[in-house]
């Protein structure tokens, strides 16, 4: 079977100095695990590699192996390429296009939480926010000046925000070129 390419996105690691794992540690966790071509990007939880093993098996095999060698029970959300790709060339119209007006997120959800379940705790502020669902995502703009007032916050106490993981815009674009140029080597 051949090698499909893959980021795995880890809630909450190195975030406010909680569930510390160092990204060399990280990568070898991968290594150890089979994968192939294992790269992380900054210190937050994302991995891009190589696997043949089944795609459905992903995210619990990676959280096992997580717990098994770092104690930590961390969610993982696995996104293929193509998914990846789709998610941003697909964002909905001017979404990340003014970086200095809005901040844009892509909220990546776990299984079995669906877009549509997911936007009944998404709430928006009329002039601060805007949220939209498509391509198995949430995207999520809020102006910069008013983020402060942004709702985006009030999920974080839902039961469904535990089967989310939120990750910038630009930090979307930059995984996806970072697969894109994996693919081209």
């Amino acid at each position: 079977m051949a090698a499909t390419r893959y980021v795995a996105l880890l809630r909450g690691i190195n975030v406010g100095g909680n569930n510390k794992i160092a990204m060399a540690d990280l990568r070898d966790l991968f290594e150890q695990a089979g994968h192939a071509e294992v790269e992380s990007y900054i210190q937050s939880g994302q991995v891009l590699f190589a696997s043949s093993a089944p795609a459905a098996s992903l995210e619990a095999d990676i959280e096992r192996a997580i717990t098994d060698r770092f104690g930590l029970e961390v969610p993982v959300v696995v996104v293929s390429h193509a998914k990846l790709r789709t998610v941003v060339r697909k964002a909905p119209e001017g979404f990340g296009q003014a970086p200095d007006t809005y901040h844009s997120d892509v909220i990546f959800l776990k299984k079995p939480l669906t877009p549509a379940k997911a936007m009944e705790v998404v709430r928006t502020r009329d002039g601060v926010d805007q949220a939209w669902r498509a391509n198995g995502v949430l995207y999520f703009a809020r102006l910069s000046e008013l983020r402060t007032k942004s709702m985006l916050s009030k999920i974080m106490g839902t039961p469904q925000y535990k089967l989310m993981t939120i990750r910038s815009w630009s930090t979307t674009v930059k995984l996806l070129s970072m697969l894109d140029a994996a693919a081209s080597a």
